[in-house]
């Protein structure tokens, strides 16, 4: 009866040399081993696939800059002109007296010729010795000029005409130019001829990429604006005709505008 005991012990386990029972571990399985193996790889798999997909998400866009120009023109509806008084005497004191009575009929003439008075500033007023070659004082002259703007245009050359013969020969023009007061409106035009422009420009490249046109990243622009007409030069005395002749042209506005778009594919 022992010795059967003593065999089913020894068949569940062994003793060691102090006769403490034993146990032995299974050996592992090699197909579970594989299946985590294989699961570890498929992790990191869709780990990297995930970093690729957000990079593609967050990538940016595909841009594209152009350019726009528009211009427009309008009739200027501002007449501006320096006209003035030179007078000379033998003294600064009678150069100027005199010089003042004939800037008074100057600007009668001028006020009655369709300027107004809030329309005339001085711009200048001058008193110098004439010398000759010996350099002996000879007499004294007065220069006295105004800075004319007149928005009634059709009137400027009456106005000047009038002035002239109101002097005589001691008037000075120097020259008249020709504006447009309010540029809003023709800045507008301008502006939005010169967006249509870019965007059409914009579409043509787009289209010849493979690409569409999405939206404005960025936008600028400049204005570019032709300086006032300006008409004839600097005229002294009287040889003026009847009527001053003027022609006011017209005057051109220009808008740039610098244009960034997004594009889709």
């Amino acid at each position: 009866m022992n010795e059967r005991a003593d065999k089913k012990d020894g068949h569940d386990g062994s003793h060691g040399s102090d006769g403490r029972r034993t146990h032995e571990s299974p050996p592992a399985n090699p197909f579970r081993l594989l299946v985590w193996l294989v699961a570890a790889l498929l992790l990191v798999v869709v780990g990297i696939a995930g970093v690729e997909v957000g990079r593609s998400h967050n990538a940016v866009a595909g841009t594209i800059s152009v350019q726009g120009t528009g211009t427009v023109r309008g009739a200027p509806d501002t007449a501006t002109f320096n006209i003035g008084v030179h007078t000379t005497d033998t003294s600064a004191s009678a150069a100027l007296s005199a010089n003042n009575q004939k800037v008074q009929a100057l600007v009668a003439a001028l006020l009655r010729n369709g300027v107004k008075k809030k329309e005339m500033q001085t711009s200048g007023l001058n008193i110098y010795q004439n010398t000759n070659n010996n350099g002996v004082v000879t007499g004294f002259s007065v220069d006295d000029t105004l800075n004319v703007t007149m928005h009634n245009v059709k009137q400027s050359g009456a106005a000047i005409d009038a002035a002239a013969r109101a002097v005589g020969n001691g008037i000075q023009l120097n020259g008249i130019s020709f504006s447009i007061s309010n540029q809003s409106k023709l800045l507008a035009s301008a502006r939005s001829k010169a967006m249509a422009n870019a965007h059409l420009a914009a579409e043509q490249l787009a289209k010849a990429g493979g690409a569409h046109v999405r939206s404005i990243v960025k936008v600028s622009d400049q204005e570019n604006l032709v300086p006032p007409i300006y008409y004839g030069p600097s005229a002294t005395g009287t040889g003026f005709k009847n009527v001053v002749p003027v022609q006011t042209g017209v005057e051109a506005v220009t808008v740039q505008v610098s244009i960034t778009y997004s594009l889709g594919g």
